[in-house]
């Protein structure tokens, strides 16, 4: 039994070894081949759609609070590159397993590629141990590859599930491969806009739904200020049910409001009083 279950997870380490290996590869190559490019070659580029001094950045609003029976997560919409908007409907929540989801912010490549590694590996994981992951460990694996690779990565995580052990949780990786235990947390560009929001909303025992409204309105006062955010509004809640995704755009009801700011009504004297 034990040498059928060696020869497995030989066999699998194997697999992701080369993976990583041919993964790397390419990268090196790649960039090999953009610092020998003409410039005239380079600069047509942007004109197929590919910006390679600005990465495809995630920008970003992600939310993020636990309740009494699982987690709510809630993002933004929007990547970009510089000042240009690459996409108005990226989905920066990732499932990983039924009851553990990523948020995504930074380089959206990187993320995207530790998210897709990291799902790999507890795939690999549970069919050899025939038992799911549990969440703290799935966020030591995150956690690795941010803090071994720190150097080459720009990406930060929220990392949010339900296990049979410990429910609902909610781990916050900056970058650099830092973790913490949150019970509500914000992260992103947006998140300077609305830090404050969530700490003066959460409170132990929250319900479901008290919890969603919170966080979906936390993200609509965040795309409202900051430039790097925007487009449609996704929560996901996950519970010892699964994962239960939702989508609220602007257009249709549900998309959170958020009151305008105060304007003067007319004008000051002095200039009430001016010729046009």
């Amino acid at each position: 039994m034990y040498s059928g279950r060696f020869s497995k997870f030989t066999s699998a380490a194997v697999s992701f070894t080369i993976y990583r290996f041919l993964v790397t590869l390419f990268i090196v190559a790649f960039r090999s081949e953009m610092d020998v490019m003409p410039d005239e070659k380079r600069e047509a580029i942007p004109a197929i759609g590919y910006y390679p001094h600005e990465p495809i950045s995630t920008g970003t609003t992600l939310i993020a609070m636990e309740f009494d029976g699982g987690v709510v997560v809630g993002t933004d919409s929007r990547t970009s590159s510089g000042s240009f908007i690459a996409s108005r409907a990226t989905n920066k929540i990732t499932p990983i397993t039924d009851h553990l989801v990523v948020c995504r912010s930074g380089t959206a490549a990187d993320t995207q590629a530790i998210a897709d590694i990291v799902k790999y590996h507890l795939e690999v994981y549970t069919m050899l141990e025939q038992e799911p992951v549990s969440i703290y460990r799935a966020t030591q694996i995150f956690r690795k590859f941010l803090y071994n690779y720190r150097d080459q990565l720009s990406a930060s995580m929220l990392v949010a599930g339900w296990d049979e052990k410990c429910g609902g949780q909610l781990y916050a990786l900056p970058i650099g491969g830092f973790v913490t235990r949150q019970k509500s947390t914000a992260s992103g560009s947006g998140s300077t806009f609305v830090q404050g929001y969530l700490d003066n909303a959460w409170k132990p025992n929250l319900t479901r739904d008290e919890c969603k409204a919170i966080v979906k309105q936390a993200v609509g006062l965040a795309t409202f200020r900051d430039g790097s955010s925007g487009g449609v509004v996704r929560l996901a809640t996950i519970d010892k049910t699964g994962t239960k995704m939702e989508l609220f755009r602007p257009d249709k009801p549900g998309f959170p409001v958020v009151k305008p700011p105060c304007a003067h009504l007319s004008f000051p004297p002095h200039l009430e009083q001016a010729e046009v």
